[in-house]
Formats: structure tokens, C-alpha cells, sequence
């Protein structure tokens, strides 16, 4: 789709395209978007700064490992910044960035878009997995 969103003229002419030309979101999808970078962004933007154990706590289902590997790519990516506290026991506390707190409206749209319509894709799902299809035909 083009910004207007219908479809661009090379997706209409058939043109083989780069994909992310084809669709210039992916990156973006990629990034903000991989299985635990949104409860963790969520988190941080609803609570506030937190320590790895609190972070752990809040989102209940994510293993200390997945999510020591999500925090620091997403420190890489710029999303969430890492405060390393010289004490003894050594601290330290994780909050979202202003990059990572610019992704909010997308957010808000998202949850927008969810109550709105959740039910409409569960209802579609419903009605597809009970759909008869004739014997020997495949989905």
C-alpha cells in the first residue's frame, strides 16, 4: 500500500520490488514488534524505570533469559535505556527511551484498533475453521 492506502503502482503493474520498498513498515514491524519487545516497551511505559527482576515480575511469562537478550537489543536499537548504578550490591534499572516512548500513539492506535475489531477477526477465524469444505479440497 501507498500512503494513501491503496496500492502503489508497482504493486499494480505486477513490478518486482525490494521488500522493503514493497512495504516500508517491515523494519519498523521487525523491530517494535518481535514476540516480547511490545510487552516490555508496554511495561516500561506504564510503570515507569525498573529493575530486571521488577521488569520480570510485571510480565510474568518471559524467562530470564529472553528477556536479558530483548533488553539489550532493544538498548541497541535506541528504544530503552540501561542505568548502571556502581553499588554494592551493583543496581540497575531499566526505563524507555524518548525514542522508545515515540512509538505511544502507534500504541494507542493499535489498542484502538483491537477493541474495535478483536472480535471481528475472532468471529472470521470461528467461521473459517467451521466452514465445510468439500472432501479432497484443501485450505
Amino acid at each position: 500500500m501507498d500512503g494513501t492506502g491503496t496500492m502503489g503502482d508497482a504493486a499494480k503493474h505486477g513490478a518486482g520490488v525490494d521488500s522493503e520498498l514493497a512495504c516500508p513498515v517491515s523494519p519498523v514491524v521487525d523491530i517494535v514488534f518481535s514476540r516480547w519487545t511490545t510487552p516490555i516497551l508496554w511495561t516500561l511505559n506504564e510503570f515507569g524505570r525498573q529493575r530486571f527482576v521488577e521488569l520480570q515480575r510485571n510480565i510474568r511469562t518471559i524467562t530470564p533469559k529472553v528477556l536479558t537478550q530483548r533488553l539489550r537489543q532493544m538498548e541497541r536499537d535506541g528504544l530503552v535505556v540501561r542505568t548502571y548504578h556502581p553499588e554494592v550490591p551493583p543496581r540497575v534499572e531499566y526505563e524507555i527511551s524518548e525514542l522508545g516512548r515515540s512509538l505511544a500513539p502507534i500504541f494507542a492506535h493499535l489498542a484502538d484498533w483491537s477493541a474495535e475489531n478483536l472480535r471481528k477477526v475472532e468471529r472470521a477465524r470461528r467461521e473459517y475453521d467451521e466452514a465445510d469444505l468439500p472432501a479432497g479440497v484443501a485450505r
